[in-house]
């Protein structure tokens, strides 16, 4: 960042800067998959899997060979207004969860292959009350961004991005309720399990939260700053990076999208390397993915976050692409061609 600039600056000119599909790549895989020994589209998604990974790896012949999943672990001041119904104790014990290997997403990245990596950011230092006051600063916002795109690893092929945060559905509902407005009641769901007490917590701390930035919120990174969070900001920034190094990404649930909201709010384009893992039942995800104009891959009925549900997708894209690849074609196998 320039001395020069205000802080969001190089945020919307790497924004713009974004590279768009390969075409060139999507019609070779259009024309392997012509010749494979099946009816043309009996794959369905499965297919224009295969295509989006080529058109954003800008490959010809797309590759998993290392997909990398991510998990961004932050923690809220805005817990202490009972939003939640498990104390702040547990973003550490979870963290030390993941380090032993005992979490759910641990078994979900042996069982399909994938590399896994949990970033701390600051797990035991919670963002400001974001009824009081900004979560973050600008300064500070920008550089957990930055934190985050630098979390791309050289090399990763396919990543996908979850979070680990007490506190951060209410989060994710104030950023939705910020940039797209509505009833904070709307965007609110049951997080952790809250009983109906907790949930009208939820909306009430969104109302005052968005009553006291009233006036701040027409710029999409200062709602960031304000309403989000530390794993919010970063997995924005890997998104971003992502993009730039020509990395499709794998979405997870309610808490990742707010972060892909908010890149979607600066540039309608900048979530087109992006698709939903899942439909997550938290608040009104199915809502947030039709305004970002994303198909979820699965639909289990999942609200766990940590990258779960994007984690369990790449096993599906990993299939996807594994019949491109090795399936014969029609003359390989000596069966006859469509007439």
């Amino acid at each position: 960042m320039t001395a020069d600039s205000a802080p969001f600056a190089d945020i919307r000119r790497l924004v713009a800067e974004m590279p768009g599909p390969d075409e060139d790549a999507l019609a070779a895989v259009r024309a392997r998959d012509a010749v494979l020994t099946k009816p043309a589209g009996a794959l369905g998604r499965l297919e224009t899997l295969v295509e989006w990974l080529a058109v954003w790896q800008g490959k010809a012949t797309p590759t998993l060979d290392r997909p990398l999943v991510c998990v961004f672990a932050g923690s809220h001041g805005v817990t202490a207004r009972g939003v939640s119904a498990f104390p702040d104790a547990v973003n550490r014990q979870m963290l030390d969860n993941f380090s032993a290997g005992g979490a759910a997403i641990n078994q979900l990245c042996a069982a399909y292959g994938l590399g896994f990596k949990v970033f701390d950011l600051a797990i035991d230092l919670p963002t400001g009350d974001i009824c009081e006051g900004p979560a973050l600063d600008e300064k500070a916002t920008v550089a957990t961004m930055a934190f985050g795109m630098e979390a791309v690893a050289a090399g990763t092929d396919c990543l996908a991005i979850g979070e680990m945060g007490i506190g951060n559905t209410t989060i994710a509902a104030a950023i939705y309720c910020a940039l797209w407005g509505g009833e904070p009641a709307h965007w609110v769901g049951r997080g952790t399990g809250v009983d109906a007490a907790g949930l009208a917590r939820k909306a009430e701390a969104i109302a005052l939260a968005l009553k006291t930035h009233a006036g701040h919120l027409d710029d999409p990174l200062g709602v960031l700053a304000r309403l989000g969070g530390r794993e919010i900001a970063a997995m924005a920034g890997a998104i971003l990076a992502a993009r730039l190094q020509r990395i499709p990404v794998v979405l997870d649930g309610y808490v990742s999208t707010a972060a892909a909201a908010v890149l979607y709010a600066l540039d309608p384009h900048a979530l087109d390397h992006c698709v939903a893992g899942h439909l997550s039942v938290e608040g009104a995800h199915a809502e947030v993915l039709e305004r970002l104009g994303l198909e979820p891959i699965l639909s289990l009925g999942m609200r766990l976050g940590e990258a779960s549900g994007a984690a369990l997708a790449l096993g599906v894209i990993k299939g996807a692409l594994a019949c491109h690849r090795d399936m014969a074609t029609f003359a390989q196998a000596g069966v006859a061609g469509p007439s």
